[in-house]
């Protein structure tokens, strides 16, 4: 029996289950069947814009995105990832387009979130930089109207893991699985994970799973329900409670591979890094750091979907970043050399010398090849799906000084959490 051709909305839905499975090529295939089908409808390539940046095909994400806003000028989104996907220049920008969008009369504030940051892109590449804040500002505020955010229980959290997982506990997993495979990197967004995933992953042997939640599902699937201990206070000492040779060998198999390297690349790990340690405790820590201003600035410019919602107010930025430096600070107590550290500054200025320490902190081979991350042809997701396309550069590095003039609020702000603002100097 011989199936049908199949519609459109059957390609693309098959092209979002093939994306989760991580078959990044067959998922672009199919977004092309999508767009073959049915060529007049914007939503269509828009998708197969993001899937053609997801596999480095920039150039022809440009022209999906292009084909997207031709179709439906109102499809902001389309606008956004133009901006993020090539650095504009005097010859060739959307500057004056994006004024036009913003200027109309019937705008919602998604609009304007989108719009505002494509416009705050575009004109930072610009060196434009006054008119970029403004466009930044306009949109993190329209996005922070819309959120149920109290950054007060992000910080109460961030307490309670440190309290559930204290130094010196010594209850831990047996060691029945080999824990020295995995790699976990974590670190705040935007402080360089994506980096240096990208240049251990040019490294042999060596896989990464993305940005997945495998060991977080994990932790909390085994964790007993209210119920099933009404004795435990809250979920973070249920989580502390568990079996830690179940959860080693429940994550292994979430996981997979067997004799290469695995590497979970989860920003977000950084709350579990206790559980982490108890479940796979010869597993390796990295963490990416990056100055306290120049990692806040960093993220309040950049659009993030459900996650970081403390990104878009400088004074959530500062009590969040302060919450979260106080968690590291507890882990390196607890874990010490266990966490190797790497710098995002010292990352981008000499990614030889730094990324073959790394590389043996994580017990793996170096050479010198893999900081040519443009030629790492594996798929990326993330915020940085373009920039890894290039070259490392520097650029970033202390990018927030372009923007001194309007960041006093936020420098009190770290000021008055009693952040070492070392990028100040």
């Amino acid at each position: 029996m011989q199936c049908g051709a199949g519609s459109a909305d059957a390609y693309d839905a098959l092209a979002r289950v093939a994306t989760v499975l991580g078959a990044h090529e067959r998922a672009n295939a199919l977004y092309r069947q999508a767009v073959a089908h049915e060529p007049r409808v914007a939503r269509h390539w828009y998708n197969l814009a993001v899937s053609e940046r997801s596999i480095g095909n920039l150039a022809q994400s440009h022209s999906a995105c292009e084909q997207a806003i031709a179709l439906d000028g109102r499809d902001y989104r389309a606008y956004l990832l133009r901006a993020e996907l090539q650095v504009q220049t005097a010859a060739s920008h959307h500057v004056e387009q994006l004024r036009r969008e913003l200027a109309r009369a019937n705008l919602t504030d998604q609009d304007r979130v989108l719009l505002g940051y494509a416009l705050g892109k575009e004109l930072d590449d610009l060196e434009r930089y006054d008119e970029a804040f403004a466009a930044f500002a306009l949109a993190a505020s329209a996005r922070r109207r819309h959120l149920a955010y109290d950054v007060r229980g992000d910080e109460r959290k961030l307490r309670r893991i440190a309290e559930a997982f204290p130094r010196g506990t010594d209850r831990a997993a047996r060691g029945l699985i080999d824990s020295s495979r995995f790699v976990f990197i974590f670190g705040l967004p935007r402080s360089g994970t994506t980096l240096l995933e990208r240049i251990l992953t040019g490294l042999a042997g060596v896989r990464s799973n993305g940005e997945t939640d495998h060991f977080a599902r994990t932790l909390l699937t085994a964790a007993p329900s209210p119920q099933a201990a009404p004795g435990i206070a809250d979920v973070f000492a249920r989580a502390a409670s568990v079996d830690w040779d179940q959860i080693a060998a429940d994550y292994a198999r979430r996981a997979g591979g067997d004799r290469e390297v695995v590497i979970e690349k989860q920003p977000l790990n950084y709350l579990y890094l206790g559980a982490i340690h108890r479940a796979l405790p010869q597993a390796r820590l990295v963490l990416v750091s990056r100055p306290p201003v120049d990692i806040c600035f960093a993220m309040y410019r950049t659009l993030f979907g459900a996650a970081y919602q403390f990104s878009y107010a400088f004074a959530d930025l500062a009590r969040y970043y302060a919450a979260y430096a106080r968690l590291i600070e507890h882990w390196r107590a607890a874990f010490g050399a266990s966490i190797h550290e790497v710098r995002y500054d010292d990352l981008v200025s000499d990614p030889a010398r730094v990324g073959a320490a790394a590389a043996a902190a994580c017990g793996l081979l170096w050479r010198d090849s893999a900081i040519a991350i443009e030629r790492n042809a594996t798929a990326c997701l993330t915020q940085s799906a373009a920039q890894v396309r290039r070259p490392i550069y520097a650029s970033s590095r202390g990018h927030w000084r372009h923007y001194r003039a309007h960041l006093g609020p936020l420098i009190q702000a770290l000021r008055a959490q009693k952040i070492d603002l070392c990028d100040l100097d």
